[in-house]
């Protein structure tokens, strides 16, 4: 690893977080979706849905949590894209920069901008009267497991964008992961789906992510669930890191 790379790598942060700033409409589109969504589900569908709790928004919102993520990293993808057609990628590589600082300052500007759209959705959640008993504690926990799930998609996002082969191409990969929350336990709870939706629904990657948030929120015992939320978060972020950098790798060849 360059000896340099963390002070390379906090250049290229600034250098993203920067058009993020100069385009706060990309946060803000990121969060009018999820948003319209759970006023939809929580003023119109919320009566009929029996979720089991007293308060359907505190049901609902780990879910369009996750959907805001997956939204979200779909821009990851679009900007690595767009260095790559431009030469910019190639132009700062034959700096004496590390090579992977280029690819990290992309990959924690997502973090940092999927953060500030989480936060947003959480005070929109409050003005609709979501509320929690959580601690601190889970309150961090939370935290950890969505930061996690974020890399782990951004990841998946540099993956398309480094091996798009036109703008639309870099961004519909998220298209499969923003819907995958509604086969899931997120806004239903899967004993009411038929078996064969259940069988799916309980065996992947969201319910297990949507359940370990719900329950540390409302102050309930995890379990194993958080085991497995964080096993799912884990191995996607280990397998999505290793084909990202075989990509990026070839890409600077």
């Amino acid at each position: 690893m360059n000896q340099h790379f963390f002070s390379d790598m906090s250049v290229m942060l600034g250098r993203s977080m920067r058009h993020i700033l100069r385009s706060m409409d990309t946060i803000f589109t990121v969060c009018i979706t999820p948003i319209a969504m759970m006023l939809l589900f929580v003023y119109v569908f919320g009566g009929a849905i029996e979720s089991g709790m007293d308060n359907y928004v505190n049901y609902l919102l780990p879910g369009i949590l996750l959907i805001a993520i997956a939204s979200g990293i779909s821009y990851t993808a679009y900007r690595l894209f767009l260095d790559k057609q431009r030469g910019i990628i190639e132009r700062f590589h034959s700096m004496p920069i590390s090579r992977s600082a280029v690819l990290w300052g992309h990959v924690l500007t997502s973090v940092v901008s999927n953060a500030i759209s989480v936060v947003v959705i959480i005070l929109v959640a409050l003005i609709m009267g979501f509320r929690s008993s959580a601690g601190v504690l889970s309150w961090l926990a939370v935290a950890g497991i969505l930061m996690l799930f974020t890399l782990a998609l951004t990841w998946v996002a540099a993956i398309a964008g480094l091996s798009a082969k036109s703008v639309e191409g870099a961004s519909v990969f998220s298209y499969p992961l923003i819907f995958l929350p509604f086969i899931s336990s997120a806004f239903v709870p899967t004993e009411t789906m038929p078996s064969v939706v259940r069988a799916f629904a309980e065996n992947q990657p969201v319910t297990s992510i949507v359940e370990t948030i719900r329950t540390l929120l409302s102050s309930q015992p995890v379990g194993n669930e958080i085991w497995v939320a964080l096993a799912w978060c884990v191995g996607i972020l280990i397998v999505a890191y290793l084909f990202a950098v075989r990509a990026y790798k070839r890409k600077a060849a």
